[in-house]
C-alpha cells in the first residue's frame, strides 16, 4: 500500500511511510519473505552439497577423500562476497536469486570439512565396525548409524549457512549490488540510505528492517542451542548421568557410585 511520503507510525501506516509514500510495514512483510527464502534456500543447498561431500570423504576415505577434500579446500578459498560483487558487474543488476545461488555455492566448504572430520571420527567406532561387519550396505550404515551422530553439526552448519545467506543478501543489497526493483529487507536499508532517513528524522525506515535481521539471526541461534541439547549424544549422556544421579540422591544412596 502507499500513501504521502513519510508519514510518521500511527493507525493507517503502523510503521509509517517511506520517501516514496510505501508502507513500511507492507515492504517488512513483503521482504521478509523474500529474505528468509533466499537464506533457507541458500543454507539448506550448502548444508546438502556439505554433507554429501563431507560424508563421502570421511566414509569412503582413499582416493575418493583426496579428490574430494581438494574441492573443499577449493571451495574455502573462493570468496562469495567479492565473487557477487564480480558477477554483478557482468549482470545488469543481482536478483535475490542470483544472490543465492553463487552464496549456496560457494557456502558450503566449512561445512564439508566439519561433517568430514566427525565421519572420520566415526567411522572406526564400534556401532559402525559392527555394522559392517553384519554386511549392512554403505547407504544404510550413513543413513541409519553415521547422520543421527551429526545431526547437531548438520544442524548447525545450517544454522550459521543460513545467517550467512541473510546478511551476506542484506549487505550487497544495501551497497547497491542487488536488485533496486525488488523488496527485501536490504532493498529497505538501501532506499532508506538513498532517502538519508536518519538525517531526516524518519527512523522508521531504517530500524524495522534492522531489527528483523538482528532477531531473525537470534532466532535461528538459539534453535541452533536447542537443536544441540537434544541431538548432541554428548550432552544427552551428560544428562541421562545427571538424572541417575538426582534419582539416586532421593533413594539416599551416594551418587559417587555413578
Amino acid at each position: 500500500s502507499s500513501g504521502k511520503p513519510h508519514v510518521q507510525p500511527g493507525f493507517e501506516h503502523v510503521l509509517g511511510t517511506t520517501r516514496q509514500g510505501k508502507d513500511v510495514f507492507s515492504q517488512l512483510i513483503v521482504g521478509g519473505r523474500t529474505s528468509l527464502t533466499v537464506g533457507f534456500v541458500a543454507g539448506l543447498s550448502a548444508t546438502l552439497i556439505g554433507l554429501i561431500v563431507g560424508i563421502s570423504a570421511g566414509y569412503l576415505g582413499g582416493r575418493t577423500d583426496e579428490v574430494l577434500t581438494f574441492f573443499v579446500n577449493v571451495s574455502l578459498v573462493l570468496p562469495a562476497l567479492p565473487l557477487i560483487i564480480v558477477f554483478a558487474s557482468f549482470v545488469e543488476e543481482a536478483s535475490p536469486t542470483t544472490i543465492g545461488l553463487v552464496l549456496a555455492a560457494t557456502g558450503w566448504g566449512w561445512s564439508a570439512r566439519t561433517i568430514r572430520t566427525q565421519a572420520l571420527a566415526l567411522k572406526h567406532r564400534e556401532f559402525v565396525l559392527a555394522a559392517e561387519l553384519m554386511g549392512e550396505r554403505r547407504w544404510r550404515i550413513v543413513l541409519m548409524e553415521l547422520l543421527p551422530n551429526m545431526a547437531s553439526f548438520v544442524v548447525g552448519g545450517f544454522v550459521l549457512a543460513t545467517i550467512y545467506g541473510i546478511l551476506a543478501e542484506a549487505g550487497l543489497e544495501f551497497i547497491g549490488l542487488g536488485s533496486p526493483s525488488s523488496v527485501t529487507w536490504g532493498t529497505m536499508l538501501y532506499w532508506a540510505m538513498r532517502a538519508q532517513a536518519l538525517q531526516t528524522g524518519a527512523w522508521y525506515e531504517v530500524w524495522p528492517p534492522a531489527i528483523a535481521i538482528m532477531v531473525t539471526g537470534a532466532s535461528l541461534v538459539l534453535i541452533n542451542f536447542a537443536v544441540d541439547e537434544v541431538a548432541n549424544p554428548q550432552l544427552r549422556a551428560t544428562r541421562r548421568i545427571g538424572r541417575i544421579r538426582r534419582f539416586l540422591k532421593l533413594r539416599g544412596r551416594t551418587p559417587d557410585v555413578v
